[in-house]
């Protein structure tokens, strides 16, 4: 062996500074799309996978030994098979498709929302040879989004709902002073208030009839009072327009019974009973007992007409019978 060439041998090898460069960041972007939370998928122009990443495997169910070699078609539902013919149309065409939203399918056959962004992939001569995808998994995103859209429409329907019946309580409201209708109006008003306060235990879905019950008469239910009010029923949960209406009712009861009827006596008791029929009716039934003797109104007052026009908005029937011992006020409303 020469001498040069046994000197050339025992020197170590001398990497080119371009070629380690071009090594360290391919293996740093080997190493990016390993780790991406995104899937981050290749295939060649022929629609047939050639790389698949760990968050592919996650977000898919497929793993990549499974994916690669097959065609990307693999997560696409049979009624979107077309989407895949206009993406590769427009990846041969050099285009690149940003933010697309779509619907893929998983392993297990269940459906997810992405967020595709697809480039062209070209060779060293710059010929297109193949595609990227990043998928980014959006269902929850979306399914947030229409969660917030649909609280915000039943919320407008709600402030609707709020005002038109705050609007009929002022319409029916009167009394002989200013000071004493600002008195009835916030009552009535803060009996609907109490009312969704329960609404928003159960998250809108309503409130249980027995709870309303016991708001609006929550005076009369302490010691002091552990016999004069009864109260007797299933359990009912009444849907929100529902649940505010009978809140209204009770509130008007006790108020007119506190200062003309049972109430207004210690000796006095009201017997609230409910019950819903097969049809799906609500019959609430109030009565009073051993109070100051009652006499018919020559017309009907203030009070009761806010509760016939309340029940009546909902399709419902009021009967008020005014006998000497007590008032007896029945109503019946669909539910």
């Amino acid at each position: 062996m020469r001498k040069d060439e046994a000197e050339l041998q025992s020197k170590p090898l001398v990497r080119e500074p371009a070629l380690e460069r071009a090594e360290l960041l391919a293996n740093l972007l080997a190493s990016i799309v390993e780790s991406s939370d995104d899937a981050i998928v290749s295939k060649n122009l022929d629609g047939i996978i050639t790389s698949w990443n760990k968050a592919a495997e996650r977000i898919f169910g497929y793993s990549a030994s499974e994916a690669i070699g097959q065609p990307i078609t693999l997560v696409i539902p049979q009624d979107r098979q077309s989407e895949e013919r206009e993406i590769l149309t427009r990846i041969r065409r050099g285009d690149r498709i940003d933010h697309f939203e779509t619907v893929r399918r998983r392993r297990d056959g269940s459906s997810i929302i992405v967020s595709l962004t697809v480039s062209p992939v070209k060779d060293a001569v710059g010929n297109i040879v193949g595609a990227s995808k990043i998928a980014r998994d959006i269902t929850e995103q979306k399914r947030a989004q229409e969660q917030i859209s649909v609280l915000a429409r039943e919320a407008e329907h709600r402030s609707k709902n709020i005002l038109s019946n705050v609007q009929a309580i002022i319409n029916l409201s009167q009394s002989d002073t200013s000071e004493s209708l600002k008195e009835v109006i916030s009552g009535r008003i803060q009996a609907m208030a109490n009312v969704h306060s329960l609404f928003v235990e159960t998250r809108w879905i309503g409130a249980e009839i027995s709870a309303i019950a016991k708001q609006e008469l929550a005076p009369y239910l302490d010691e002091c009072h552990d016999t004069q009010v009864r109260m007797e029923g299933l359990q009912i949960v009444l849907e929100p327009t529902i649940a505010q209406a009978i809140a209204v009712v009770l509130h008007e009861l006790a108020t007119n019974a506190s200062k003309y009827g049972a109430l207004s006596d210690a000796n006095g008791q009201i017997r609230l009973t409910w019950s819903r029929s097969e049809d799906g009716q609500l019959a609430l039934r109030w009565t009073e007992l051993s109070g100051p003797k009652v006499n018919a109104p020559e017309r009907m007052g203030f009070g009761s007409r806010l509760i016939e026009g309340t029940i009546g908005q909902l399709g419902g029937k009021t009967r008020f019978d005014w006998r000497a011992e007590g008032l007896i006020c029945e109503i019946a409303v669909p539910t």
